[in-house]
Parts: structure tokens; C-alpha cells; sequence
């Protein structure tokens, strides 16, 4: 799965390396060009040097000052309230840019002890700000909303922070006094070292494994080979990088359950401070998702395994394979010698989203010709791709380690995707509305996929291409959609145990993964063995350490599905909903932003739908297949 840096809402944005899926389409890679300085994004946009990142630092703490003297008077008058809240948006403005240059420096090298120090020091100012605005909500809550209303009439210049006030006092159930919110913030930063410790360790300090493939090369099975030669086509090479991988995480079993439960006992503990039901209740009422949404996707991905199961079985047959098991899964489904270049994966992604208008290509075409990205894989790297568009005052930033095949072209188009989603809402919003939800910014990126996949099967030549684009669709389906439910199933599980007070070993949370792998991947009907040895892949998945976080990847695959073919249709009105959409940031709720554009996620129709499209492009292979023959 390809991914996206959270947007800051109050300073609570993980730092994610995110695992690219496979679309598993070709095994030939070429060698990575010579990594130019020009492949790597300039983070001098942000900072010209330490100096200015120290006195933006000190500027910042000057506006910490400045809004201590906020506290206890916000009630004065609607200009004074005004006055705190437009400081308290220029300081998160100013946080969430020194977090950028911090975690971006950190990112392009994990061993650099200089991007370590500006981590922590992000960190420490990230708390810094926390601490100095825990008072704003409270103080905002005793003002109810009878005076709010009443402050907004005397003050038109306030009623742009009008949306934020009513989500403030949304959530006053939830919310403690200003010395209970005063004592939450100063935990931040104790109860912040499950997800540090587990990125260290698996980023910069695990000693991978060497594996001789049996045409004789060794390879260094890090996190971005195995995403690179899990695929590869010959059998025994891929149980032997799938033997080899997970071994390696078995051996840390114990240290990542350790990691993993201490990051479940904090969601859970922060759950019960501020009166939630439990920790999944917690994590959707901060964007006032429904509950109905996870609880129809749980329901109708399960409603729906007899597709994902038919599509094993079609994998199986086209590779050849009676017995398929779980290290089949990435193999090409038709092999194709073909690689492409970064010169071309732009061209191929600027001509797919010309549907969205020569206004978004346009822009598009500027950013990518400029130092936005980091584009190759390097040692002490981080692995995967995201997207950070936190730098409101600047642009977004791409982390990419792309390695010339179709899916590095497809994580290319995926995760500018989401820069754009940023380039529209900072256009049309001010700061604190620029920042949107995941359950948002998903549908931004697999909206791009699915254009560009429609625009590779229109320009397909002959049944082999067609097949290799059609395999792609599948796999984008089965690795964004089912993998994704089955990974916020499993998420649902473990956190569930927790906040029910049971404890949690690492061998535990593998017997958790197993069983809920085993049934999605249709063990007991015979459809794939599951060697035991996999089941460690949880300890893989770095989104854990972010409570519900995945679960949105499935609902927007289902939602990009819709709104693509409508575009791609052309049906009136509904490639300006779906701009619409982008360009509103966070100034709406998120599931209100997409229902008004057309698709509700707590319904069954656009899961049905999904399956549907699945089993249609399953009929059209079989068609193929048909009239060969096979």
C-alpha cells in the first residue's frame, strides 16, 4: 500500500513509512540511475540553513508566550477570542513546518544523528505548543454555545473559525478541564516512544539477511528488497525472500509485541481519560466518523471473501500452481520485460489524470519538474512512500524508492495524488482548514490510480498487454481494498482485548494475525496454505502504531472507484464535486465532504460495487484465457 503523512490536527500527526503493494506485474528492474541531487527533494525551501530553522524555533516559543497570555481571556470579547485563535493558527502553522524540515531531513537518512536530534527537537516543540493551547478548548467549552453564537454575530472576521469552534464544542463529553488537559499534554511526550522505538529498530538497526537467488545474486533483504524480489518469478526465490524476511522478524517477535502492546496500552488508556467506550470510538470521533462506516466495511469485506478467494483461484491457475501459498501472492500474473524510467512513469501519470482538467495537469506538471520528492532507494532510507503536505507556506514533499517497474509508477501517481490534494486545499483554504483527513486524502490518491490504470488498458495493444493491466487492476483491488480490511479487522481485534484490560505478548498478537489471515486468504476452503512463519507480518506493518489508520484505505478505493468512472463517464457535475471535494481541506467533516460528493461509505452500495468491478475484471480474463485455450 502506498501512503500519505497525516495532516497536523493539534499536533497529533505520525511520522509512517508506509508499505508500498504490489501490483506484481513485472520482475525485470533496472538499476537505479545514479542518485543526482536533482532526484532529491531541496529541503532549503523550508530552512536555507540551521540558522533559520533555530529562529523560527525562537519565534515560535515567542508565540507560545504571546498565547500564554490568551489563557483566561478569551471571554473578553469576540476581537480578543479572534485574536488568540489567529495566533494560535500562525503558531501551528509555524510547528507543523519545523516537523516537516525535521522529519523530512530524518527520512532521507534514519543513521544521520543530525536528523535524529532535529526529531526530538520537533518533538519537544510539538509538545511545547500542546502544552501552551491545552487551556483554548476548555476555556472555549465554558463559553458554550450560546455565546459563541453570540460573539460570532458581533464579529464577522470571526466567522472563519466558526467550523472550529462548533467541532470544540462537539467534543466537550470528551474533554477535561484545564488542568486535566494541562496534565495530558505533559504525557505526550513519555507516552510517544512505542512508534520511535519500533522505527528505529526497523528502519536503521535490524541486520537483514543476505539470500543467494539461484541465478547466484546475494541480495540484502531490507525492507525495500523484499518489496522488490518478493514477486520475483521463480518459486523457490520467493519462498526463500518470504523464509528469509519473516524469519528476521520472528527473531524480534518479543521486542515488537512489546512495542506494539505498549502503543495499544496508550490508545487505550488515553480512551478512558477522556470517557470513550473504547479506543476505535476514540479514533473515529476525532474526525466524527460514523461508527457505521468501519462497522459496513468489516461487514461486507467478510460479506465479500468469495471474490477475493475467486481471485486466488484465477492467480493459481495463471502461474501454474496447484498448492498456491502465501509467497504467490506478489508473483507477475504475465511477465513482462518492460521497465520504466522516472522520465517516463511522469509522462505516463501526467497523461492518466488529464481527465481532472488542464488546470490540475498543469499545476501537476510544475511540481514534478521541481525538487518536491526523493525519488531512489538508499541505504538508511526509509522504506515505502508518502506524502507530506504539512509545509502550508511552502509545498508538499514526496518520499518515493522507485525502482522502474509498473508498480513504482503506479506509487508515483498515487502519492502525487495526495500532493495535489494538498496544492488544492492550501490554494482554497487558510491554514487550519488546509489540513485533511486520511479518510479524505485516500480517495485522492486511488482516484489517480484508477485513471491511470483506465488509461493504460485504453492504450493496450494486443491480450497480453490488456492482461497486464487488467492483473494490475486486481491486485490494486486486493492489496487497497481486501488487505486493508483485513489488516483494521485485525486492528479492531487487538485493540479490543486491550481495552478490556487483557495483555498482549508478541507470540499472542502472531496467533491473533494468523487466524484472521488464514480465513481471509481461505485456508479451510482450500484456496492457500498460510506457512505459520508469515503470520509475523504484523510486526511488518508500521501503521499499527497509529490507531485506525488503515481501514480508511479500503473505504476510498471503494469511494475512487466511483468517482473515477463518473469523471472518466463524464457525467455533469461530477468532476467539479469531486475538486470541490479536494479543495475543501478540513474545512467539513470528512465523511460529510464525500457523501456530499456523491458516495457514502456506511452504506453496503460502494463496497457491493467494488466486488462487483473485481468480478467483472476477473470476467474479462477469463475471456482472455478462453479464447486461448487455457
Amino acid at each position: 500500500m502506498n501512503g500519505h503523512r497525516m495532516p497536523t490536527t493539534a499536533l497529533k500527526r505520525p511520522v509512517l513509512t508506509l508499505l508500498a503493494f504490489s501490483f506484481a506485474l513485472s520482475t525485470a528492474f533496472a538499476a537505479a540511475p545514479t542518485d543526482r541531487q536533482a532526484d532529491r527533494w531541496d529541503l532549503t525551501a523550508l530552512y536555507q540553513n540551521d540558522a533559520a530553522f533555530d529562529a523560527d524555533a525562537k519565534k515560535l516559543s515567542a508565540q507560545l508566550r504571546q498565547l500564554g497570555a490568551c489563557k483566561g481571556q478569551l471571554k473578553a470579547s469576540p476581537a480578543r477570542l479572534k485574536s488568540c485563535l489567529d495566533l494560535y493558527a500562525e503558531a501551528r502553522k509555524r510547528v507543523n513546518t519545523l516537523s516537516t524540515y525535521a522529519a523530512q531531513y530524518y527520512d532521507q537518512d534514519t543513521g544521520d544523528g543530525k536528523g535524529n536530534q532535529l526529531n526530538q527537537r520537533a518533538a519537544l516543540l510539538g509538545n511545547d505548543f500542546t502544552q501552551a493551547t491545552t487551556f483554548l478548548q476548555p476555556e472555549i467549552l465554558a463559553l458554550g454555545s450560546k455565546r459563541i453564537d453570540a460573539m460570532l454575530a458581533q464579529d464577522q472576521g470571526l466567522q472563519l473559525y466558526r467550523f472550529q469552534l462548533n467541532n470544540m464544542l462537539r467534543s466537550a463529553p470528551h474533554t477535561l478541564d484545564a488542568a486535566g488537559e494541562q496534565l495530558v499534554a505533559q504525557f505526550g511526550l513519555a507516552t510517544a516512544s512505542a512508534a520511535s522505538v519500533y522505527r528505529t529498530l526497523a528502519n536503521a538497526e535490524i541486520p537483514w539477511p543476505t539470500v543467494t537467488l539461484s541465478d547466484g545474486k546475494e541480495v540484502r533483504l531490507d525492507q525495500a528488497a523484499y518489496t522488490k524480489y518478493r514477486g520475483d518469478d521463480k518459486r523457490a526465490d520467493r519462498k526463500l525472500v518470504f523464509d528469509a524476511f519473516f524469519g528476521k522478524w520472528k527473531e524480534y517477535e518479543r521486542t515488537f509485541g512489546e512495542t506494539l502492546y505498549g502503543q495499544l496500552k496508550t490508545d487505550a488508556a488515553y480512551a478512558k481519560v477522556r470517557r470513550y467506550a473504547d479506543s476505535q470510538s476514540a479514533a473515529l470521533d476525532a474526525d466524527n466518523l460514523p461508527p457505521a462506516v468501519y462497522q459496513t466495511l468489516i461487514a461486507q469485506t467478510n460479506a465479500n471473501l468469495p471474490t477475493l478467494h475467486r481471485y486466488f483461484k484465477l492467480r493459481a491457475r495463471m502461474l501454474g500452481v496447484k498448492d498456491l501459498a502465501y509467497y504467490d501472492i506478489y508473483a507477475p500474473l504475465l511477465k513482462s520485460e518492460r521497465t520504466f524510467p522516472l522520465a517516463d512513469g511522469k509522462q505516463m501519470m501526467l497523461d492518466s489524470v488529464a481527465p481532472l482538467g488542464p488546470d490540475y495537469v498543469k499545476a501537476l506538471t510544475a511540481a514534478v519538474d521541481a525538487r518536491w520528492m526523493d525519488v531512489y532507494p538508499r541505504p538508511r532510507k526509509v522504506a515505502g512512500a508518502y506524502m507530506n503536505g504539512d509545509a502550508y507556506d511552502v509545498h508538499p514533499f514526496v518520499l518515493l524508492n522507485y525502482t522502474d517497474n509498473y508498480e513504482a509508477v503506479s506509487t508515483l501517481t498515487h502519492e502525487w495524488g495526495h500532493a495535489m490534494h494538498s496544492v488544492l486545499a492550501n490554494k482554497a483554504q487558510p491554514s487550519i482548514y488546509a489540513p485533511y483527513s486520511i479518510f479524505v486524502a485516500e480517495i485522492a490518491s486511488t482516484t489517480n490510480e484508477a485513471l491511470l490504470l483506465d488509461a493504460r488498458l485504453k492504450q493496450a495493444k494486443d491480450d497480453d498487454e490488456r492482461l497486464l493491466y487488467l492483473g494490475a487492476a486486481l491486485e490494486n483491488l486486493r492489496g487497497t481494498y481486501f488487505r486493508q480490511a483485513m489488516f483494521a479487522e485485525f486492528e479492531a481485534a487487538i485493540h479490543a482485548k486491550v481495552d478490556q484490560g487483557e495483555s498482549l505478548t508478541g507470540e499472542e498478537i502472531t496467533a491473533i494475525y494468523a487466524g484472521i489471515l488464514k480465513r481471509y486468504h481461505g485456508e479451510a476452503q482450500g484456496v492457500m496454505t498460510i506457512d505459520p512463519a508469515y503470520a509475523l507480518e504484523w510486526a511488518y506493518v508500521p501503521h499499527f502504531y497509529h490507531g485506525f489508520y488503515v481501514f480508511q484505505y479500503a473505504t476510498s478505493i471503494a469511494a475512487a472507484q466511483d468517482f473515477a468512472q463518473r469523471i472518466l463517464d463524464k457525467e455533469p457535475g461530477a468532476l467539479a464535486a469531486y475538486l470541490k471535494m479536494l479543495g475543501a481541506g478540513g474545512s467539513a467533516y470528512p465523511y460529510d465532504l464525500v457523501k456530499a460528493a456523491g458516495v457514502d461509505l456506511a452504506s453496503p452500495k460502494p463496497y457491493q460495487a467494488l466486488a462487483a468491478r473485481m468480478n467483472g475484471i476477473m470476467d474479462q480474463i477469463e475471456a482472455i484465457e478462453s479464447r486461448r485455450g487455457k
